[in-house]
């Protein structure tokens, strides 16, 4: 949704309230202004979506008070990370060790206070880091978390 704002604007205001509940983030209900930090929000939900295997709201799973957001964050509260993660991802203990740093960046994305949240190059960074320590390749080198930019001259034409 930030997508729509101008380059130089900081945010985009809307009317009504738009987008699917569960992704949201929390400040949208108090400003209705759509933000890049709020798209990070979004990718936090997602991505806690894939390392939980559940859906962001299900009054099966979290009763009507929680969502998946809710019910993740009380689990870390808890130290219940190991709740979180779907047991059909954790296959080695080395792969539990890399859901785990996925888990962390998703909770980076999903700070209640928006300037705490990285933004999405930042994310990626964390994610380029992940995979040259895991692998010592660098699949992510065009990426630069310094100046926020990514180069695309490397990339191959099709």
């Amino acid at each position: 949704m930030a997508r729509l704002v101008n380059a130089l604007d900081t945010h985009l205001s809307v009317s009504t309230l738009a987008g699917t509940p569960g992704y949201v983030p929390p400040e949208y209900y108090q400003s209705f202004r759509c933000t890049t930090k709020g798209d990070v929000y979004s990718y936090g939900v997602v991505l806690l979506e894939l390392l939980s295997g559940k859906r962001p709201i299900d009054t099966a799973e979290f009763g009507n008070d929680y969502n998946l957001v809710g019910w993740a964050k009380q689990l870390q509260k808890e130290r219940k990370q190991d709740s979180i993660l779907d047991p059909k991802l954790v296959t080695t203990k080395s792969g539990e060790a890399e859901l785990y740093h996925y888990l962390a960046i998703a909770f980076q994305c999903l700070d209640d206070r928006p300037f705490r949240r990285p933004t999405m190059i930042q994310v990626m960074a964390m994610f380029k880091e992940l995979q040259v320590n895991d692998s010592g390749s660098d699949v992510l080198n065009g990426l630069s978390i310094k100046d926020g930019t990514i180069d695309e001259s490397r990339e191959k034409d099709p």
